[in-house]
């Protein structure tokens, strides 16, 4: 049974000094529009909707909590990188986003959705390089991995799990782990969900209210 279906949604917010108060742990997903972030969300959770899915990138513009048990939150991150979002909103979140990966003291790990055809992209290094630093767990998925070959999927798999660890897992001591991922086939959601399950429970003692 995967760990996140028991989310439910809490709130939206749009400012950092309106997020919820800052204790418990959360784990962020953050994804470049149209990368597959909510559908891969929607896969974990086992939710069709939960996080709402579009056929016209850059829809999630708020930051979306979503409770996944006692002290616990998912939280969905704005999709960054789409071209027809108003400058003002992108520079908002410009300002926005790096506040929160790096003053939320709550904030246990980080998942970041990349489309395997096209990882790494500028955005996608701008959000490793404000979060690393912390030396909190990072993991990838490079989703859609059902539109490449198997050998194409493993090769792309290989190369961004050389490029993190020469960039930031060295140099920051991060722990980072990559994946194949596919909503679609419904591929690797086992592998996330134990994942993110690790980090929770590496957390826990954490949070007054869980220590036996």
């Amino acid at each position: 049974m995967a760990f996140l279906q028991n989310a439910r949604f809490i709130i939206s917010v749009n400012h950092f000094d309106e997020l919820p108060i800052d204790e418990g742990i959360e784990i962020a997903f953050a994804g470049r529009s149209n990368a597959g972030k909510s559908s891969a969300i929607n896969s974990l959770s086992k939710q069709n909707r939960l996080a709402y899915v579009s056929k016209q990138p850059g829809r999630t513009q708020l930051i979306n909590f979503f409770s996944i048990g006692e002290h616990m939150s998912l939280v969905d991150l704005p999709g960054y990188g789409y071209a027809k979002v108003p400058g003002a909103i992108k520079n908002h979140w410009v300002k926005t986003l790096p506040r929160y990966l790096q003053e939320r003291n709550s904030l246990a790990g980080l998942v970041i959705v990349m489309d395997i055809r096209r990882p790494l992209t500028k955005l996608d290094i701008q959000m490793l390089d404000w979060f690393a630093p912390r030396q909190k767990p990072i993991h990838i998925l490079l989703t859609k991995s059902d539109k490449l070959s198997k050998d194409k999927s493993l090769r792309a798999l290989s190369d961004v799990k050389k490029i993190v660890k020469t960039k930031w897992a060295v140099s920051f001591n991060t722990i980072f782990t990559v994946q194949l991922f596919s909503s679609l086939k419904k591929q690797g959601v086992e592998e996330a969900d134990k994942i993110i399950q690790s980090w929770l429970a590496l957390n826990k003692n954490h949070i007054p209210n869980l220590v036996s």
